[in-house]
């Protein structure tokens, strides 16, 4: 179910903000992987442990890294860290133990940070499409 509500949810959240045109700003998704990658932070805070807030940080840091140069050069850097941060998901609860972190949430994260990964690269290759179709009929 989490992955169901993760994936439907990314789809909902990517669909509205393209039609409200929240996504016009470049700022728009790597915010939204900042936000992502701070929620397990979140949950170390929300857990009480010292330990795995120090070890989220550290995960965090890449995240944020990556949002940000992606936010400056590339969006398609912001579409890799997305994608990167749902293999996060699939493989955190082995690797870092986090006692806040929900039980249904990295199925949850996984497909969500999965779909708007996806989401991002088609309306990133169709908006490269339109600047070049039109670039083409402006020298026709």
């Amino acid at each position: 179910m989490g992955y169901f509500i993760g994936a439907s949810l990314a789809l909902t959240v990517g669909v509205f903000a393209t039609r409200v045109g929240l996504d016009r700003d470049r700022a728009f998704y790597p915010t939204v992987m900042i936000v992502i990658a701070l929620l397990y932070v979140l949950f170390a805070a929300v857990g009480g442990s010292s330990h795995s807030l120090l070890i989220e940080c550290a995960v965090m840091t890449p995240f944020l890294i990556a949002s940000v140069i992606g936010f400056k050069r590339s969006q398609w850097l912001v579409v890799a860290a997305l994608a990167a941060h749902g293999v996060l998901d699939s493989v955190h609860p082995h690797v870092v133990s986090n006692p806040g972190v929900p039980v249904w949430w990295p199925a949850f994260c996984l497909a969500y940070d999965v779909v708007a990964a996806g989401y991002l690269a088609v309306l990133l290759t169709s908006r490269c499409e339109r600047a070049n179709l039109s670039s083409r009929e402006t020298f026709t």
